[in-house]
C-alpha cells in the first residue's frame, strides 16, 4: 500500500494548468516540519519539501482556495523522481498525487493573507462576541 499522509505550509501560490486533453491540474510544493530538529544555521526548523499535484475538481478547488504560507493536510501515493541538479549532481524529488486534500488555515488567517473570505451571510445583527464566547453573568449561573 502506497498512502501518505503530510501536513504542512505551502511554499508559494499553487500553479493550475489545463492538459490538451482537457483535464485541470493543479502544482503546489508543501514544507513539513521535522519534530525536534533544527538547523545549525539560524535554529529554524529543518523541513521536508514534497510536490503535490491534485486533478480535476481537487485540483480547481485547490487552485481556488489556497496561498502561499496556508496549512493544508494531504493525502495520496507518493513517488520519487530523480533528475540532475545545474551543478550536475543527482537529486531526488516527492512526488504526491493528491487524493484528498483538507484546508487546515482559520478563516481569520486567511482573511487576513487576503486570501479565500467566505460571503457574510445576512443574518440578525447580535451583540458582539468575543473569540466564539458570549459573555454571560455570574448571577445567571447556576452553580
Amino acid at each position: 500500500m502506497n498512502r501518505l499522509t503530510i501536513i504542512g505550509n505551502l511554499t508559494r501560490d499553487p500553479e493550475q494548468r489545463t492538459t490538451p486533453s482537457g483535464s485541470t491540474v493543479c502544482s503546489f510544493t508543501v514544507a513539513v516540519n521535522r519534530r525536534n530538529r533544527r538547523d545549525a544555521q539560524g535554529g529554524q526548523p529543518e523541513a521536508d519539501f514534497f510536490r503535490v499535484s491534485a486533478w480535476n475538481q481537487l485540483g480547481e478547488n485547490c487552485a481556488k482556495f489556497l496561498a502561499k504560507g496556508r496549512k493544508v493536510a494531504v493525502v495520496g501515493p507518493v513517488s520519487v523522481h530523480t533528475y540532475q541538479g545545474n551543478d550536475g549532481q543527482t537529486r531526488a524529488s516527492l512526488e504526491v498525487m493528491a487524493n484528498d486534500v483538507e484546508f487546515l488555515s482559520s478563516r481569520g488567517e486567511a482573511e487576513s493573507d487576503g486570501g479565500y473570505a467566505a460571503p457574510a451571510a445576512s443574518a440578525p445583527a447580535q451583540e458582539p462576541v468575543s473569540a466564539g464566547f458570549t459573555a454571560v453573568e455570574t448571577d445567571e449561573l447556576p452553580f
